[in-house]
């Protein structure tokens, strides 16, 4: 494996850059388009104060842009997969504690959220895990960042090469 990583580290890592970032630019690109619906998603939750859930509502997609468009760039790597993998394990936490909770929401990761029908309650349950296991790719994703920032067609891995 570590010959693996040696050999296609740089294209692994632009991979990674492309998924994660990808993953974030279009999940808070459609939360910002959407700004109230981001509010009240955070809300369900029933984690924070609602207002100070709706204060996170509305700032969440700015910071997944955010982040998204630094791993696409190539552009501090390593804090962005750090910002990255924390927001993604901070979403594993709360869709956790809604499930062990019996609360059953749509989790507003791609816009939308609330409230779902308790008739629905196996496929909310189906669509927790996936949303876990989903979520635990990406921090993993970010881990790998993290430890390999520097991959093809990143601006840092330049900067890097030309300061040397």
């Amino acid at each position: 494996m570590k010959n693996f990583n040696e050999k296609y580290q740089g294209s692994i890592t632009f991979v990674c850059r492309l998924i994660l970032g990808g993953v974030l630019v279009v999940a808070g690109g459609i939360k910002a388009l959407s700004p109230s619906e981001s509010a009240s998603a955070v809300a369900a939750y029933k984690i924070l104060p609602t207002q100070l859930a709706h204060l996170l509502g509305y700032a969440l997609p700015w910071l997944e842009i955010a982040i998204g468009l630094l791993l696409f760039v190539g552009l501090s790597v390593r804090f962005a997969a750090l910002t990255g993998g924390i927001v993604m394990a901070i979403f594993i936490c709360a869709i956790i504690s809604v499930w062990a909770r019996g609360i059953l929401i749509d989790c507003g990761c791609f816009g939308g959220g609330g409230p779902i029908d308790p008739s629905k309650a196996a496929a909310v349950h189906r669509t927790y895990l996936i949303e876990t296991l989903r979520d635990a790719g990406l921090v993993l994703t970010a881990i790998y960042l993290y430890f390999f920032p520097y991959g093809v067609f990143g601006v840092e891995k330049l900067v890097t090469e030309i300061k040397e």
